[in-house]
């Protein structure tokens, strides 16, 4: 079996590494980091959770080891989809490079533009970033890309499903045509096999895992659901989670779980909340220092539920997490991929359960034509009767409107006596109020033969 120490790495990055408690790399860092170490482009290809990060940081800080950088010119760049993937490779970087005097910057969005200057001022070795902040301090003349001598693409599909790519290549073109490129990604759509021909030269193409696949250790299931009505859908998918939650039992000591929709994770988490489970909610409208908060509580143990759009579905190293629910079945089928790789990680066991009412049955289809097997069906644990949710009672609508019956005038029950002038025509209240307050009294005409005045033209009436 190979080690770390027969990969020809630096001795201060193996002190590092045997420090984290790793002897033998993983099949994506045992084929990725000989070629990057000999300068080569490399493409690699593998499922979430198979230790990529270490593929690339391991080679690049190795390389790194000679030189000094100048300032706003860095010498290598990590390009991330989002801000807790920078910040995960960050940390990746910051232990295994303890023993170097290699630096780095984290630029992200949701922290000062004035602060990270100050660094890049500085010089930095490494620079780590996501595409729009990068582009941002580019546009404002605060860097200059052409010393970098590694370019890292991480997770090349979630960048493509955030319409990076654009942003990537304006970027690719702001570096020297002599980098070399670290290219990794989880599954090979055909824009990112175009950016790869674009882009590489000559690349040493690693494959561990077939393109979209799972990890055998994760136990999938999913539950076909449909609710009593449509209005009660919802609560009673709510209620299901819940069941989902309980019949796992002990096994579930915490779990992510995934909404398609940044509303829906607010209300899952405070439905959870309202019912005894310790849950807090992430995604892409919460400012950078709430998510960091949350994710802390998350890995220190003082959350048990951490329920997230796909925001959090990359990035998050998190080995101990032993379940994950799909609350939604994810619009696009290879999120399913990266949402269930949050649990299973460095050779864990783990177990993936999702929910998917009728509407969602074409996102199901795609998703198991992706990972070419069907996923499991499972029992719907709830009981015969919904549960009750937790959403109020609507106000009852008000009875101010009568019915048209209802507001008719009443009938004449007396005869009236036979010398009495005869009725005139009773009309109905809506045309003889018409015009007026609706207690005003009710206007007379003036009969048949209106006063003569009124029938002369207005030059007879100037005579009068």
């Amino acid at each position: 079996m190979t080690k770390f120490t027969d990969l020809n790495l630096d001795a201060k990055v193996l002190k590092a590494v045997a420090e984290t408690g790793y002897e033998s790399p993983t099949p994506i860092q045992a084929g990725a980091i000989p070629p990057a170490l000999e300068g080569r482009d490399v493409l690699g290809i593998a499922q979430t959770g198979t230790g990529k990060t270490a593929s690339f940081t391991l080679p690049m800080i190795t390389l790194l080891g000679r030189g000094r950088a100048r300032a706003r010119m860095p010498r290598s760049l990590v390009l991330a989809p989002t801000r807790e993937l920078a910040a995960q490779v960050a940390e990746n970087f910051d232990a295994y490079a303890k023993y170097t005097k290699l630096s780095k910057a984290l630029l992200i969005g949701g922290t000062s533009f004035k602060d990270q200057d100050k660094i890049i001022d500085k010089g930095v070795d490494v620079l780590i970033a996501t595409p729009g902040r990068l582009l941002d301090h580019l546009e404002r003349g605060k860097l200059i890309l052409t010393d970098v001598k590694v370019m890292v693409v991480d997770e090349a599909d979630r960048m493509l499903d955030m319409g990076f790519i654009p942003d990537i290549e304006e970027i690719f073109k702001r570096t020297p045509f002599t980098r070399q490129t670290l290219f990794f990604s989880a599954t090979m759509a055909p824009e990112i096999e175009r950016i790869t021909n674009t882009f590489l030269s000559n690349p040493a193409k690693i494959e561990v895992a077939r393109a979209a696949t799972t990890n055998d250790n994760i136990k999938q299931g999913v539950v076909i659901f449909k609710g009593s009505e449509k209005r009660k859908e919802p609560s009673e998918k709510r209620a299901l989670l819940r069941a989902l939650i309980e019949a796992e039992g002990e096994a579930c000591t915490n779990a992510i779980i995934f909404c398609n929709r940044k509303s829906d994770v607010d209300i899952v988490s405070k439905s959870l909340n309202k019912y005894g489970y310790n849950a807090a909610p992430i995604h892409g409208d919460l400012d950078q220092s709430h998510r960091t908060r949350t994710l802390e509580k998350f890995r220190d143990n003082e959350l048990r539920f951490l329920v997230a759009s796909d925001v959090a579905a990359r990035g998050l190293d998190i080995p101990a997490v032993t379940h994950v629910f799909n609350f939604d079945v994810p619009s696009h089928a290879e999120d399913y991929v990266h949402r269930i790789g949050r649990t299973g990680r460095a050779g864990r066991s783990g177990t993936a359960i999702m929910i998917c009412i009728p509407r969602d049955e074409k996102n199901l289809d795609d998703v198991e034509a992706l990972v070419k097997q069907e996923i499991p069906r499972l029992d719907n644990p709830t009981p015969a009767e919904p549960a009750k949710e937790e959403a109020e009672e609507k106000p009852k609508r008000s009875r101010s409107r009568r019915k048209k019956e209802d507001v008719a005038a009443p009938e004449q029950t007396e005869t009236p006596p036979k010398d009495a002038a005869p009725a005139r025509e009773e009309k109905p209240r809506r045309e003889r109020n018409r015009g007026r307050g609706r207690n005003e009294p009710e206007v007379v005409g003036m009969g048949d033969e209106p006063p003569a005045f009124i029938a002369l033209s207005f030059a007879e009436r100037a005579k009068v």
